[in-house]
């Protein structure tokens, strides 16, 4: 037969009682489903650019399945190395976030060993939003229908031939320095301010050449402003259908995109990653986005956190290997 509670133990057991039930009801609450406020997207470019046109595309279609704004944000400066910090060093909350590219998380840690992150440890891969071949394009005068004889032209007259880039240690430089170190030619490399620059005076006949992003270059070759003699993906752009690709060009191991994914800060949870992933590949369904990367002539992407890890790790590590072959010094 159980004895009665003694009354000291009844007093100790109706004040713990009463204790709890004081407690706050919000501390017994769960934390607020992710997303709970505007999400910050850094585009560490100026406006206007394949990668702000991509995040500005793409930023809305994610919003509407998340239930929050998703701002886009551009912080440019020394190469995209300063948007990228932003976020590199940001909380691990979801709500701050990257649309970087090739230059963000290959080119410029490769060129700057002392940037202030590193593409493999202080990011959280989401997803490869799009890529875009480079179009080794020419002046529309050059003796060189096509690369075999583009190849002969810069044998004969070796390191004559100009090469335009965006500047020194740009994408479209490096590129160029894997071409040459592929085919054993070499070029005279003129840096400029900007693709841009070196495109109009390709198209002005000033320069003879220029590795030029697929999303850029098709509308000038389609003109007939510039020829294009390769594309550096193994099949022929939609946009460029008349420009073969490089295996069909005789080159090897010449498989280069120029990728626009979105990223996170190291550490991002796997939950908050799995609901911007899943928004993403939603986004890339769309007519909207479809229809708009065709006209841009980049080609959606997609795939697994994972895969654009990966592709990131071996990106990195090739231009690396580039710009440590070529010697190049950014300015």
């Amino acid at each position: 037969m159980k004895q009665p509670m003694p009354a000291l133990a009844l007093a100790l057991v109706a004040t713990a009682i009463a204790s709890t039930a004081s407690i706050p009801a919000a501390s017994a609450q769960p934390a607020p489903a992710w997303p709970s406020k505007p999400i910050r997207l850094i585009v560490p470019f100026a406006a206007g650019g394949n990668v702000d046109l991509t995040a500005r595309l793409v930023a809305p279609a994610m919003a509407d399945t998340l239930g929050q704004p998703i701002v886009v944000e551009n912080r440019t400066g020394a190469g995209g190395m300063v948007g990228a910090e932003v976020v590199a060093k940001a909380a691990p909350d979801g709500y701050v976030l990257l649309t970087g590219s090739n230059s963000t998380f290959s080119v410029v840690p490769a060129l700057y060993p002392n940037a202030p992150y590193n593409p493999v440890r202080d990011f959280t891969p989401i997803i490869n939003l799009q890529t875009s071949p480079f179009v080794l394009v020419v002046r529309s005068g050059l003796p060189a229908q096509n690369v075999a004889e583009l190849l002969k032209l810069a044998r004969e007259k070796p390191g004559t031939l100009t090469m335009g880039s965006g500047g020194t240690g740009s994408s479209n430089q490096l590129v160029g320095e894997l071409f040459q170190m592929l085919t054993g030619v070499k070029f005279l490399h003129i840096p400029y301010k900007g693709a841009a620059l070196a495109a109009t005076d390709v198209m002005g006949s000033q320069i003879d050449m220029l590795f030029d992003q697929g999303s850029t270059a098709s509308g000038n070759v389609r003109s007939g402003k510039m020829r294009g003699l390769v594309v550096s993906g193994r099949n022929r752009m939609a946009s460029l259908p008349d420009v073969p690709g490089f295996a069909e060009a005789g080159l090897k191991d010449f498989d280069i995109a120029n990728a626009t994914g979105l990223l996170g800060p190291a550490a991002l949870p796997a939950p908050i990653v799995q609901r911007l992933h899943a928004a993403a590949v939603k986004a890339l369904g769309t007519a909207q986005v479809r229809e708009r990367f065709a006209q841009m002539g980049v080609e959606a992407q997609g795939g697994t956190p994972e895969a654009f890890g990966t592709f990131i790790r071996e990106d990195f590590a090739r231009w690396t290997k580039v710009v440590q072959a070529s010697g190049i010094k950014p300015d």
